[in-house]
């Protein structure tokens, strides 16, 4: 204990430049890289591009458009996108080409061959 406080050697390493508790790893080396697998995404999208569809937002948002691209991470290229609006009366805005965040997405559905139904949960009153 006294040899810490006078400066001595400390337990685990010394800190300063080769240290790896900074996260960067050694100083003017590379790692060696691992060929890791590609990672697929979450859902296969190539059959809805360029077909209309229905996007829900985390908040309530809906917006329906053209897919155009997409990445792993379920970013969206919408064309002729059109923003369902409820409140205070039911309007739609459009707002052309748009580009959707993954993150905030909750529903992706073909507007093609989609219908509202009943809720069969609910009992007759």
């Amino acid at each position: 204990m006294a040899d810490r406080a006078r400066g001595g050697p400390m337990r685990g390493g010394a800190r300063g430049a080769g240290s790896m508790r900074g996260g960067r790893g050694p100083q003017g080396g590379s790692l060696p890289t691992m060929d890791k697998p590609k990672r697929e995404a979450i859902l296969d999208l190539s059959k809805y591009v360029d077909e209309p569809i229905r996007v829900k937002f985390t908040g309530g948002r809906e917006v329906q458009g053209i897919l155009k691209g997409y990445d792993q991470l379920l970013n969206l290229v919408l064309d002729e996108v059109e923003e369902q609006i409820l409140e205070p009366e039911p309007h739609t805005r459009r707002l052309g080409l748009a580009v959707l965040r993954g993150p905030t997405i909750t529903l992706v559905s073909p507007v093609d061959g989609s219908e509202e139904i009943s809720n069969p949960f609910v009992g007759p009153e």
